[in-house]
């Protein structure tokens, strides 16, 4: 037998029990054919010498919006350390408008209020920064964003005192009853009616360009959370865009998408879904459907997040649900039915609640075995919750690099005791529950290093310690951005682990995650990505 691609003089930790360590590793067709004795007497057409350097197996983000990172890549940047203030905010507003033509949108993301003294843009300041262009700008979470005085005449409304409240969502209002500019929730789709879908080439460009982004960072794989119809997503022709991107060979990662709910439909003969009658699993190991993706509530640091308790310091404020609680359980109820994995957006401990709920009728009226719905976020538990989803079988996608990125803004918002809820790693791994990693990119810097650097230390932004009780060991922080998010997506047996059979997805590292001091893993460089044996990033020269 002849390998395709054999590489040598690695340090590889495969994270299979059976053989956790290797120093070859030999790829057939894109899956590895072997390991170090498995390989003796066979040759390759490609010897690749990886110099000594450690090597893991492939990042997998299991909720990583790609196609919106790749927009925001795009758009004015207005992430915390890009502007701290917001005359900052409103300088690089004006500064983007004077280099644009007068009827052209002046588009950014990333702002968090939290770190600019708590207040959000304002409409008004946005006219004057602006000079009559139209204005939109997404917040860090993407749950809301702020649109000035032209933006909404775009959308219709040339009074700004006609724009409608929206059920699912808020309207921001000043004392006066009048538009402030900040829409949350549901009511972005007064933005989204008139800025999407992005154009076809522009959407394909972006994929490309957030996918080169990714691969620099050693993610191989990720799972799309929302494409088409819906909150999450961009165009009717989503799903095209992405394969078009395959096609061109400009999507170096393997990606699994989910549908948003707004989707999914009656069919005829009982049937409900995509149509053809399309669900979770159908396409292949480059591509293919996920999970149906909906929203039960909003933002832990927008505070719309649905909660059972009011916010620290805001009485009477516990955050909303995005339909009421009957729909996303008649929802859940049909898609399970249907034979749909789910994947439900709860943040807050009430959101939480009412998904298990629905997740429970629907197992108990027509029982599935391995359904292995989600709940992305699943930001704020209680111990009881916490055995609850264990007991269900129940997988939670919560975000380690949440929390320094947006940790104090959490903090204030739940205050010292609810805080000790949030995000609680260790409790569900305890709890016997598989988790995965990932980063909600954009909403949060998407490189898997660091969210395997915050899984691990668990510090805000401003150095507070962030529940430490939380934090888990280096090997399991990398298990969860490996064989916990191929278990998510219900892909172990291809993905996570270096194993014969298994593909040949990995990445070469600068330094060994198990030796370098835990507050250094952030300083980690990747130095190669490689996905079924195709180096797709080589910082390394291998390819040379």
């Amino acid at each position: 037998m002849r390998l395709d691609v054999l590489f040598v003089n690695g340090r590889f930790t495969t994270l299979d029990p059976d053989r956790p360590f290797a120093t070859r590793l030999g790829v057939f067709a894109g899956r590895i054919a072997g390991l170090d004795e498995d390989l003796d007497g066979l040759t390759a057409e490609v010897v690749v010498d990886l110099g000594g350097a450690p090597v893991v197996p492939g990042f997998n983000d299991a909720h990583h919006h790609l196609s919106m990172r790749g927009q925001r890549l795009r758009e004015l940047n207005l992430r915390d350390g890009q502007v701290r203030t917001l005359d900052e905010l409103y300088a690089k507003v004006a500064e983007r408008a004077a280099g644009l033509p007068r009827d052209a949108w002046v588009k950014g993301a990333g702002y968090d209020q939290n770190k600019l003294g708590g207040l959000h843009p304002s409409r008004e300041a946005l006219d004057r920064a602006a000079g009559g262009r139209p204005v939109w700008l997404q917040h860090v979470s993407g749950h809301m964003g702020v649109a000035n005085t032209a933006a909404f005449a775009r959308m219709g409304f040339e009074r700004v005192e006609d724009v409608p409240d929206v059920a699912g969502g808020t309207v921001g209002r000043d004392a006066d009853g009048r538009p402030d500019g900040l829409l949350a929730e549901q009511a972005q789709g007064l933005a989204d009616a008139v800025l999407r879908p992005v154009p076809f080439e522009d959407f394909v460009e972006g994929i490309a360009l957030a996918g080169r982004v990714a691969a620099s960072e050693g993610l191989t794989s990720f799972t799309e959370p929302g494409i088409g119809r819906g909150l999450a997503g961009n165009g009717p022709w989503d799903l095209a865009a992405f394969q078009e991107a395959v096609r061109r060979g400009v999507l170096p990662q393997r990606a699994t998408l989910m549908p948003g709910s707004p989707n999914l439909h009656d069919i005829g003969e009982g049937w409900f879904g995509l149509d053809l009658g399309f669900r979770t699993g159908i396409g292949d190991e480059r591509l293919r459907i996920g999970p149906v993706k909906l929203f039960s509530d909003g933002s832990l640091i927008g505070r719309t997040a649905a909660m059972c308790c009011d916010y620290e310091g805001e009485p009477g404020n516990r955050g909303l649900l995005q339909q009421d609680a009957e729909a996303l359980r008649a929802f859940i109820l049909r898609a399970h039915a249907a034979g749909w994995q789910i994947a439900t957006h709860a943040i807050g401990d009430h959101a939480v609640d009412v998904v298990l709920d629905a997740y429970e009728e629907a197992q108990a009226r027509d029982p599935r075995a391995d359904a292995r719905h989600r709940i992305e976020h699943c930001a704020v538990t209680s111990d009881a919750q916490v055995a609850r989803i264990a007991r269900l079988g129940v997988i939670p996608v919560p975000q380690g690099r949440f929390v320094s990125e947006l940790g104090d803004g959490m903090l204030a918002a739940l205050g010292p005791e609810r805080s000790l809820g949030c995000y609680r790693q260790r409790s569900f791994l305890e709890a016997g529950i598989v988790i995965p990693g990932s980063s909600d990119c954009p909403v949060a810097d998407g490189a898997p290093l660091l969210g395997i650097h915050d899984l691990v230390n668990r510090r805000t932004a401003s150095g507070v310690p962030f529940t430490p009780a939380e934090a888990l060991t280096v090997e399991q922080a990398l298990r969860a951005y490996t064989v916990g998010s191929a278990y998510a997506a219900g892909e172990e047996r291809d993905k996570g682990t270096l194993s014969r059979g298994k593909l040949a997805d990995f990445v070469v590292l600068s330094d060994d995650l198990f030796t370098v001091a835990p507050e250094r893993i952030r300083d980690v460089a990747v130095l190669a990505t490689v996905v079924g044996g195709a180096v797709v990033f080589d910082e390394a020269g291998l390819s040379a």
